[in-house]
């Protein structure tokens, strides 16, 4: 079944139960979900859409990051919801896999809700025909083993690092590192099939 505007919203409100002081910035992004027709996980809807990232750590704490080759920056691997998703850590997942090429059953979800959400504006692509435009970013904390090697799509990455987990900047870095500092990584070798 595809992520639904209710998937988002409950999405959104258990994230604000742990970061209450976010409540404002999201406010708006939690009333569409709850109540517009308007199809939150389409990338169609504007002025703005639900992304997902995923944020891979590794147990000596390095953490993943991809050249986006359009947007020449370093980003977390991450895209837009697609129809076949059932979930938004799916949505994740599948674009860790395709984005990297690292298995979603070579990672485990470190928390069942986002560590952060984050909204950021994408500029105008007139290739695709897309106007200047938010995506409302979901992003799920992953465990790895290791620094795995990755596969980067070279349609869309140009280039792939591992940084030290301090080196992860503003609240996304300071909420991945209290949540470690509080549960200890899964180990994506012992999940069960």
């Amino acid at each position: 079944m595809p992520v639904s505007n209710d998937d988002i919203a409950n999405t959104i409100s258990a994230y604000l139960d742990v970061y209450p002081t976010d409540a404002e910035p999201f406010a708006a992004l939690l009333e569409r979900a709850r109540g517009s027709e308007a199809p939150l996980a389409s990338r169609a809807t504007t002025p703005g859409h639900v992304t997902c990232g995923a944020v891979v750590v590794t147990p000596d704490r390095r953490v993943l990051q991809i050249r986006h080759r359009r947007l020449e920056r370093w980003l977390l691997p991450g895209g837009h919801i697609e129809p076949e998703d059932d979930s938004l850590l799916a949505t994740a997942l599948r674009e860790l896999a395709e984005e990297a090429g690292i298995s979603g059953g070579s990672v485990s979800p470190v928390l069942e809700r986002p560590v952060d959400l984050h909204a950021h504006v994408i500029p105008a692509n007139p290739i695709k025909v897309e106007p200047e435009h938010t995506h409302y970013d979901f992003r799920f904390l992953l465990a790895v083993d290791q620094a795995v090697a990755t596969s980067p799509n070279e349609e869309e990455v140009s280039d792939f690092r591992w940084i030290p987990l301090l080196e992860l900047p503003g609240q996304l870095g300071g909420r991945v590192r209290a949540t470690l500092l509080t549960r200890k990584l899964p180990d994506p070798a012992r999940r069960s099939p």
